[in-house]
């Protein structure tokens, strides 16, 4: 029995995203439309999206962090991916839950993100 909150051996700190789901790249790019009001980067491609799974009746769960637990928009960001994602045609209900496991690092941007805030 595994006593201490360490996860398995081979159990993702991340869940999968429903990279098949026919809508997933429409929620993706709805996602690239909100922006860290600090960082002139969409969140998307700063790695703040963990997760986005898609059900086959068209209900996104979005599992996301912060840049940082003080971050001045935590309570404000989960609804701007709410209000980017819910108008797509064809969804039904959108759900976005923050967590800090594992904690966001520099190293979870897109190449394009690294470009764009000169770390390449």
């Amino acid at each position: 029995m595994n006593d201490n909150a360490e996860p398995l051996e081979g159990t993702p700190l991340i869940a999968p995203s429903s990279v098949s789901h026919p809508m997933y790249d429409k929620v993706v790019e709805a996602c690239r439309t909100v922006y860290d009001p600090e960082i002139p980067v969409n969140i998307y491609d700063l790695g703040l999206i963990y997760t986005i799974q898609i059900t086959d009746d068209n209900r996104v769960s979005v599992i996301m962090t912060l840049t940082a637990p003080g971050c001045p928009v935590a309570g404000d960001m989960p609804g701007w991916i709410v209000d980017a994602i819910e108008p797509l045609d064809g969804i039904q209900h959108v759900e976005v839950d923050l967590t800090w496991e594992p904690p966001w690092g520099m190293e979870m941007m897109s190449d394009e993100a690294r470009l764009e805030l000169g770390f390449m």
